[in-house]
């Protein structure tokens, strides 16, 4: 019983800073983009996680862990229904912590996936369809994809790895990103006449800082919750090596980007860190420290190069999703088969199948979802809309009070 209560209020602890994440993308999405469109993020992430966690509950937990199944699909039915014995709650569940407490912090990584979207499709895409896009993903895509590897289903079985995430969350939403921004096209402004790339700066870069903070703190719960207990040395080590991958990313990015373009660029240093925690999430529990700084400092370069990649394809990400997200996601994946205790060719090769399924679906989903919003209800705002801000016209409010109106 005591190893129960400690496994217990460990993943309970881990549950809340996974949720505290969710504010540090608020402020990182926010203080990305332009201060015209604060208050349409804001609403964006506060409806993902009300509206994510409501869906995980009423379908997505018993798509994503449905018990036995055909590897592919499956679902254990509406809502949920705790395990009982003699009546009582079973608190044998899961080897060491409650039913209750398995759904909360899995629901809580279910919101993460859209949050990644959020970002790259901002201050462009119409309020509307984003909401009936993430309750499409988050109900459906998200939980179905993630029965493959940790509902048991032919990935797992397969011996794919992926700890906490790097491609069942991060490259499950970075995939969706990339389609949502090819489908949406450009801001204004972001590119000119003849492709060349310019800058639009985000309004408060102090409070994109706070955000990644936020999010590096909230990485304690996203990794070491995933040890699924208390257990004092796996525990410690997957958050030594969660620590040292961000450092190396933040590191390695900056270095990287100076060499590049001569400057440095704060925003790529805190992307590298985001990098370097998206890299290591996939095999946090496998490796050395010296294995979680090569992978940080590794992801902190394909940050640098995915960012330049991505602009010169014309594709305008404006807090960087994608790089972060889906390159470092699956760069972090297929790292679990090049360093730590599983390294070698038969488990780089299921790491290539699973990245390629998670490509398969989540492409395919999304494109399809995307491209029915775009061609019905619309995907994207006016252009007089998005020159004068999502704020005016889809909330009728400002995130920032002008005192000077009240000045007598």
């Amino acid at each position: 019983m005591n190893n129960l209560v400690e496994n217990n209020i460990w993943m309970m602890i881990c549950t809340a800073l996974v949720f505290f994440m969710h504010l540090g993308f608020a402020f990182l999405e926010s203080g990305l983009t332009r201060q015209k469109n604060t208050i349409n993020i804001l609403f964006k992430n506060i409806f993902i996680i009300t509206v994510g966690l409501l869906l995980y509950c009423l379908v997505g937990f018993n798509l994503m862990y449905p018990g036995d199944f055909n590897g592919f699909l499956g679902f254990a039915g509406f809502g949920l229904e705790a395990p009982l014995v003699d009546g009582a709650l079973d608190l044998a569940y899961s080897d060491g912590y409650t039913y209750w407490t398995d759904f909360l912090f899995q629901g809580m990584f279910a919101a993460t996936a859209a949050t990644i979207v959020s970002g790259a499709v901002a201050e462009r895409i119409k309020l509307g369809s984003f909401m009936i896009f993430v309750v499409i993903y988050v109900a459906l895509i998200y939980p179905i994809a993630g029965s493959w590897k940790w509902g048991g289903g032919f990935l797992d079985e397969l011996g794919f790895y992926d700890f906490a995430g790097s491609t069942l969350v991060h490259s499950v939403g970075g995939w969706a990103a990339l389609v949502g921004v090819a489908l949406l096209g450009a801001r204004k402004g972001k590119f000119d006449k003849n492709g060349k790339t310019l800058v639009i700066l985000g309004h408060n870069i102090p409070l994109a800082t706070a955000g990644v903070l936020i999010l590096w703190l909230g990485w304690f719960g996203f990794n070491g919750g995933s040890v699924l207990s208390a257990d004092p040395e796996l525990t410690s080590l997957t958050l030594v090596t969660t620590c040292l991958a961000a450092s190396a990313g933040g590191v390695a990015s900056f270095l990287v980007s100076n060499a590049l373009y001569k400057n440095f660029d704060l925003t790529m240093f805190l992307n590298g860190i985001l990098g370097g925690l998206v890299g290591i999430t996939a095999g946090a529990d496998l490796m050395s420290p010296t294995d979680a700084i090569l992978i940080g400092a590794i992801a902190g370069v394909v940050i640098v190069l995915s960012v330049a990649f991505i602009d010169r394809l014309r594709l305008d990400d404006p807090v960087g999703a994608i790089a972060v997200h889906l390159m470092c996601g699956i760069w972090g994946t297929l790292a679990v088969g090049i360093f730590g205790s599983l390294a070698g060719g038969e488990q780089f090769i299921a790491q290539l199948i699973g990245v390629g399924s998670y490509a398969a679906i989540c492409i395919v989903s999304s494109f399809i979802i995307f491209y029915t919003l775009k061609k019905t209800c619309g995907l994207r705002v006016s252009e007089k809309e998005e020159l004068e801000g999502l704020d005016l016209h889809e909330h009728e409010m400002n995130a920032y009070a002008d005192f000077r109106k009240n000045e007598h």
